[in-house]
């Protein structure tokens, strides 16, 4: 018989996501009374724009308080459609449209439902912490390309070439990308595409959920808008969590061909059956507009961001380059392997740096590991103003404390 405690040894794929366990120590360490700083996660501090909670608030008032339709309901996932058209120049069909709890539900179902053992997913890295976990638990192996950091974190189309191959079942892009910030030109997903046409018998996911957080005039472009062509076999995946402050309200969506669509759907039916109905209905608001507010946050944004990254590249040890869009600072912390803390303790990889910064500095920062390449760490660059500045000088403050 069976012991009581035995897991499924699929769950032995699965790592635990290292931005949620990095806050949740950091939180833990906080509720015992330490000054800690929680810069680890990846949400706006800016509260919910009020159109779109009076949107919630009158669907409360209306009853609209039932089950909906796995896919999501008409009215939202019209919104979606509209929203392609509008920001993105693609043209969707409301049945190619899923909306799930947040956007690592569509992430989740695509990769569940179409690898099987022995196909694999081409991953650039540094990459967000959830995909290749994904991949394996679904039996599947991912195939990770290590972007350099002299390309600006960026993908080689000729890179893409080499690393695919007949077991190439999905190809996984994430621009403007977490945690790196790197984005893609039109020029550089052009050659993406290029490589792409070469091997119609691979799936294309795209990533966009940070599309509108832009910097210096950065432009965003999504894969199958430079190359249509490439539409029948491309998930484009969004949400509204990041642009639209709603984190909690846990609405992401995905829009691709009818028959991923539709088995998405099905897989969908036994986990979650339906989105909350308040939440779809305050995501049409948000898609709809007014989105005034966007600019207004990113303009917050880029001055947290330059104040972060100038701070930063002035400690000694540290070295950051410049995101051009998301909200993260991706920082090398090379300088400070091999480094003593002041119990003497060597630092030898990012775990350490990060653990260093928690402990001693009071900053929650998330080891590089997590995102396939070391040895850097990942700052949020969401929060306050005065939060951004008191992290610089504690985490100076840290690397000052090593010998």
């Amino acid at each position: 018989m069976a012991e009581l405690t035995q897991l499924s040894p699929m769950l032995g794929r699965l790592r635990e996501s290292a931005t949620i366990a990095t806050t949740a120590k950091a939180r833990a360490l906080k509720r015992a009374g330490r000054d800690v700083l929680v810069t680890s996660g990846g949400e706006p501090d800016f509260d919910t724009p009020d159109h779109i909670k009076d949107a919630a608030i009158k669907a409360i008032r209306d009853g609209f308080t039932k089950y909906t339709p796995t896919e999501g309901i008409a009215e939202l996932r019209q919104a979606i459609v509209e929203k392609f058209a509008r920001d993105n120049g693609m043209t969707v069909k409301p049945e190619e449209v899923i909306v799930g709890a947040g956007a690592k539900q569509v992430v989740f179902d695509a990769l569940i439902a179409t690898l099987t053992a022995g196909d694999e997913a081409v991953i650039p890295r540094p990459s967000w912490v959830s995909y290749a976990d994904i991949v394996e638990l679904a039996g599947a192996a991912p195939v990770f390309i290590d972007c350099r950091k002299s390309d600006g974190f960026k993908l080689r189309p000729e890179e893409l070439r080499r690393a695919i191959t007949p077991r190439t079942r999905w190809f996984i892009i994430n621009s403007p990308n977490n945690p790196s910030g790197a984005v893609y030109s039109q020029a550089e997903l052009r050659g993406i595409a290029d490589v792409l046409l070469d091997h119609p018998h691979v799936l294309i996911m795209s990533d966009d959920i940070y599309e509108h957080i832009l910097f210096d005039g950065a432009r965003f472009t999504t894969l199958a808008q430079v190359e249509p062509r490439l539409m029948p076999r491309t998930l484009t995946i969004n949400g509204v969590s990041k642009t639209y402050c709603m984190t909690g309200w846990r609405i992401g969506y995905g829009a691709g061909p009818q028959w991923l669509i539709r088995a998405m759907t099905k897989l969908q039916s036994q986990t979650t059956t339906s989105l909350s109905s308040i939440s779809q209905a305050a995501a049409v608001a948000a898609l709809r507009g007014p989105h005034d507010f966007v600019a207004k946050h990113n303009r917050v944004y880029q001055e947290r961001r330059d104040l972060v990254i100038r701070r930063l590249n002035q400690v000694e040890g540290l070295s950051c380059t410049v995101p051009a869009g998301a909200f993260y600072v991706y920082i090398d912390v090379s300088g400070l392997i091999g480094r003593r803390d002041a119990s003497g303790r060597v630092l030898g990889n990012d775990l350490d740096v990060a653990d260093h910064m928690l402990t001693t500095g009071g900053v929650a920062v998330v080891p590089g590991s997590g995102f396939g390449m070391s040895p850097y760490v990942r700052l949020c660059f969401a929060y306050a103003t005065e939060t951004m500045a008191e992290a610089c000088n504690r985490m100076a403050r840290a690397v000052a404390a090593l010998s």
